[in-house]
């Protein structure tokens, strides 16, 4: 079994603890989401698309297990520490890269690392691509516009 696939039974296990069926749904579908769009923008930025897939689906984790958004991805990042070394899924390099990014991906507004920025984006398009009826957030409008103009979809 792939890492990626690994860490997947794992987070599922845990929001199958949810009891809204209508939010571990979102839960999944966003997590799922991101990590797909973080593959995607990995292999063009010319990072390891297992590794992005890997911080896609943790990044949120925290606030769906406690159902609180509170400082959620700096809590978010010191969870995916604890889950990636219980699971031994990956070395210290990838770790640190993951939490970095997950401890980041809520400031849309300041440019951070290569690697955090693509789990911002990705979360992005998570956002405005799920459901393109609903308005961009204020805080992704200039990110989305580059993300089209990067990928061309203008």
């Amino acid at each position: 079994m792939s890492r990626l696939k690994d860490l997947r039974k794992y987070v599922y296990k845990e929001l199958y603890k949810m009891d809204d069926k209508d939010e571990r749904t979102a839960a999944i579908t966003h997590l799922n989401g991101v990590a797909l769009a973080a593959t995607i923008l990995a292999k063009k930025r010319g990072f390891d698309p297992e590794v992005a897939a890997m911080a896609g689906v943790l990044h949120d984790l925290h606030a769906y297990k406690t159902g609180s958004y509170d400082e959620h991805e700096h809590k978010g990042s010191e969870l995916a520490r604890e889950i990636l070394e219980k699971l031994e899924l990956t070395n210290q390099e990838e770790t640190d890269l993951i939490c970095s990014a997950i401890y980041h991906h809520g400031d849309k507004l300041v440019v951070d690392s290569p690697f955090d920025e693509l789990l911002k984006d990705a979360d992005v398009i998570s956002h405005t691509l799920n459901d393109p009826t609903k308005a961009i957030k204020e805080k992704e409008k200039e990110r989305y516009e580059k993300l089209c103009e990067e990928l061309g979809m203008e």
